[in-house]
């Protein structure tokens, strides 16, 4: 099992005084576990401390495959149906971004696509990087995952955490934001949790030890 952080903060500014011109950390986890929330809240501090524009959270959303994409799939039903499995995503060209934004750090302005859930697909390039943002850091399901073409994100981080918040408080949260987000029943939300957010979580869950640092 890898070390625990016991304070990721402290751990940034930490990678902060390293002479790269960005350091680039990923957060992985379950659904549900709270990934999007600890990073906007590192960002949020290094904000308040070294002033707006330091850091910035990216989230792997942008990189679904589109409803269109998952329809052209051999078994379109199934695809979206699963979709948040690993290969309903774009996970090539979610590595290729990565190796953009680490290059254009200090020389120009990167994007990043966004995830619109009122029509339910990505937005390419919604999100502005400038170029003299330091620390990035991204959150997503897969990022420590090595099938399904997401073997090509290894090595593209600095360092890759992984969020340890315990299965069933995962599953809760992501119960009730299934009901609030969508109109489900507990009983709707609790099946699409075990024919699919479930089965994902478990791959996530799986690679945990592939992490540097484990959190939470």
């Amino acid at each position: 099992m890898p070390p625990r952080l016991r304070d990721p903060l402290a751990h940034l500014e930490t990678l902060r005084t390293r002479t790269t011109p960005r350091i680039m950390v990923g957060i992985a986890g379950t659904p549900g576990a709270g990934k999007s929330t600890l990073a906007a809240q590192l960002v949020g501090a290094l904000n308040a401390r070294h002033g707006a524009g330091t850091a910035l959270a990216l989230g792997m959303d942008g990189f679904h495959l589109s409803k269109a994409q998952l329809r052209q799939l051999p078994n379109p039903d199934e695809a979206l149906a699963r979709r948040g499995a690993p290969w309903t995503f774009d996970a090539t060209g979610f590595a290729q971004a990565l190796v953009t934004v680490r290059q254009a750090a200090g020389v120009a302005e990167a994007t990043w696509p966004d995830f619109a859930h009122a029509v339910g697909d990505p937005v390419p390039d919604a999100i502005s990087i400038a170029a003299p943002t330091q620390v990035i850091i991204v959150e997503g399901l897969y990022l420590l995952y090595e099938n399904a073409g997401w073997s090509a994100v290894k090595g593209l981080l600095d360092e890759c955490w992984y969020l340890d918040t315990p299965m069933a408080v995962a599953m809760e949260r992501l119960a009730l934001r299934h009901m609030q987000a969508w109109g489900f029943s507990r009983a709707q939300a609790d099946a699409r949790i075990a024919q699919n957010d479930g089965l994902n979580a478990q791959l996530v869950q799986s690679c945990a030890d592939r992490a540097d640092w484990w959190v939470g």
